[in-house]
C-alpha cells in the first residue's frame, strides 16, 4: 500500500480527525484513512439504497409489458 502526505490541513481539520479517533478509541491512521475511502472510492451498498430509493418514486401504475404488446401489435415490420 502506497503512503500519501497532504500539506496544509487547516488545524481544526486535523483536530476533528484525532477527536473523532478518540471518540471511537482508535488509532488515527486508520480514521485519517476513513473519510476519503468513503469520499473516492465507490460504495454498492450505498448505490443499492440509492437505487432502492428511486425506483419506490418512479414507480408506475402502468404495466410496460401491455404498452409493449400494444405497440408490437400495431407495427407491421414485427
Amino acid at each position: 500500500m502506497g503512503q500519501l502526505k497532504i500539506r496544509e490541513v487547516a488545524d481544526r481539520v486535523i483536530l476533528a480527525l484525532k477527536h473523532s479517533a478518540a471518540t471511537r478509541a482508535r488509532v488515527s491512521a486508520p480514521e485519517h484513512r476513513g473519510p476519503q475511502r468513503n469520499t473516492l472510492l465507490p460504495r454498492h451498498d450505498g448505490f443499492l439504497a440509492r437505487a432502492r430509493t428511486l425506483r419506490r418514486r418512479l414507480r408506475s401504475s402502468i404495466d410496460s409489458s401491455v404498452v409493449i404488446r400494444s405497440n408490437r401489435d400495431r407495427d407491421p415490420a414485427s
